[in-house]
């Protein structure tokens, strides 16, 4: 497979709970504080989002707050549209979502998905997350690429 862009903002861990697995190289605080999350291509593939959900994470009831899951969902919008971002930046004007079951701490959760449309201007994204084989999220969104001043 060919060096694309999605692999050249890459940053590869290639020991511990996420061998396999990357960060984006470039540093969003706000990522680091609600996850940390990760990244890696599937065998097939695809893009895949990465996260193991702490107890701050978690709601009163013991599982994972439904803020937590949005905020993977639109971290995976941008793993899931790398490609077609091309190395532009871009931001989300639209995250739609079905919570479909519970998350629980502790366990991995996993994000994949596809661009369903691509424009200059706008992505269109569809995904799903899931954890241990159960999907528990199904989301969707648009990213608006942002255009050079």
């Amino acid at each position: 497979m060919s060096t694309t862009s999605f692999d050249t903002h890459v940053t590869p861990f290639t020991e511990g709970e996420w061998a396999g697995w990357g960060r984006w190289s470039m540093d969003v605080p706000f990522e680091q504080h609600a996850g940390p999350f990760y990244i890696r291509r599937h065998e097939d593939g695809d893009a895949m989002g990465g996260f193991i959900p702490q107890d701050h994470n978690c709601r009163h009831g013991g599982t994972v707050h439904g803020g937590s899951l949005l905020t993977f969902a639109d971290f995976s919008l941008f793993v899931i549209a790398a490609e077609a971002l091309a190395g532009q930046d871009g931001v989300t004007v639209s995250l739609n979502s079905e919570f479909l079951s519970p998350a629980l701490p502790h366990k991995r959760l996993t994000s994949r998905g596809k661009v369903t449309k691509a424009g200059k201007r706008m992505i269109f994204v569809q995904g799903q997350m899931e954890q241990e084989g159960r999907p528990v999220l199904a989301f969707s969104g648009i990213i608006a690429v942002m255009q050079p001043r």
